[in-house]
């Protein structure tokens, strides 16, 4: 495991390292207070319940203006859950022609492990081409961050894009909340934001969610123009694909359509306080995971379609309760075999937590549970 801060400040190189249980916590700004619960005095501890269970408590030395919460998010391990490895149907075709479906979680900026992830699936070949044919492959969101290439990840898609086009199939992306992020660091840097915990800047929640450097300086007009257009969820095969396992999406619209639209629409508007709370909102996590998930997961179902909600986010690692302590004295990693069905099946989760010596997930859909 390397170690390493958990912000950088401006001045400093990029810090490449394996991510921590800190760095998954739902982070203040995302916090969700539960109707009808009394207030706590300021700077007391929030009673259990009050407030989403993912509130943090950052380590010290987070950014000027940056209001943290109190709680620690708090690690199950639910008995007999499986993490169950893509196993594709025989019939691997779609409408239309096209050919098989593939997903892929959360990158992060490890441009190696994709490209090996991806080569493995025989999506691309040795020299990094589309080699897939007609296939279909959606990205989940989050290339950036953390990680060593952001932008050569995003280089890579819009690439594959392109060469997929060509080849009779196509590579997709959604928008993920480090998308909203980055391109709320670059438009709006300092300026202070109405974050409902206190002041914050898109910069600093930036740096503390591991924004890099390098990452910045090489983010071009280009760049931001592509993440403007991602869309935020669409539905496939009966798969409804979306980034964040949340239901905030419902706040944004009753259909997909207006969903995508609305988003659009905000990131046009370059309002700041804006494009904050859908950054937010779309930073939750969590809501698939424990009593009541699977009904989570038929509300969005019953507003957008498909069988199946399949999302990146929250790593699976957190998701199923195993990990390690925050500073890897125990040594390995994380073992991540492959996608985890959960919420009596309803739910996908692909974020194999790569940032934390997990696993890159790309895989075909169906799976088979």
């Amino acid at each position: 495991m390397v170690e390493g801060s958990m912000t950088q400040g401006a001045g400093q190189e990029p810090v490449v390292r394996t991510a921590t249980l800190r760095d998954f916590r739902v982070p203040p700004y995302a916090r969700t207070p539960v109707p009808g619960a009394e207030p706590h005095p300021e700077g007391a501890l929030a009673h259990p319940g009050d407030v989403h269970p993912g509130n943090a408590l950052p380590d010290g030395g987070v950014p000027e203006g940056y209001t943290p919460t109190e709680r620690d998010l708090p690690v199950i391990t639910p008995a007999g859950v499986p993490v169950v490895a893509p196993v594709p149907d025989a019939g691997t075709g779609g409408a239309d022609g096209l050919g098989p479906l593939y997903v892929v979680g959360d990158v992060h900026g490890y441009l190696d492990e994709l490209k090996a992830a991806l080569a493995d699936q025989g999506l691309i070949d040795v020299n990094g081409n589309w080699s897939a044919g007609n296939a279909r492959l959606w990205f989940l969101g989050d290339f950036t961050d953390r990680g060593p290439d952001g932008i050569g990840v995003i280089d890579l898609v819009m690439q594959l894009s392109a060469e997929a086009a060509a080849a009779g199939g196509y590579c997709k992306a959604l928008m993920g909340n480090h998308e909203l992020l980055l391109i709320g660091a670059k438009r709006f840097a300092d300026t202070p934001v109405n974050s409902g915990a206190g002041t914050a800047t898109f910069q600093a929640a930036w740096l503390l969610n591991g924004g890099q450097k390098h990452d910045m300086e090489r983010l071009r007009d280009v760049h931001l123009q592509w993440m403007s257009r991602l869309d935020a969820v669409v539905e496939e095969d009966g798969h409804l694909l979306m980034h964040s396992d949340t239901t905030a999406y419902l706040d944004y619209g009753a259909t997909i359509e207006d969903v995508n639209d609305t988003v659009h629409a905000i990131l046009t508007r370059n309002d700041a306080d804006e494009c904050w709370d859908l950054f937010r909102k779309l930073t939750k996590r969590f809501a698939f995971r424990d009593d009541g998930g699977a009904q989570a997961v038929r509300e969005l179902m019953a507003a957008y379609g498909g069988r199946r909600v399949v999302h990146g986010h929250s790593p699976i690692p957190y998701l199923l309760g195993e990990v390690g302590s925050e500073d890897g004295e125990n040594g390995a990693g994380p073992v991540v075999l492959g996608p985890h069905v959960y919420a009596d099946g309803l739910a996908i989760a692909m974020d194999g937590g790569v940032t934390m010596a997990g696993k890159l997930l790309v895989a075909q859909l169906p799976l088979h549970d």
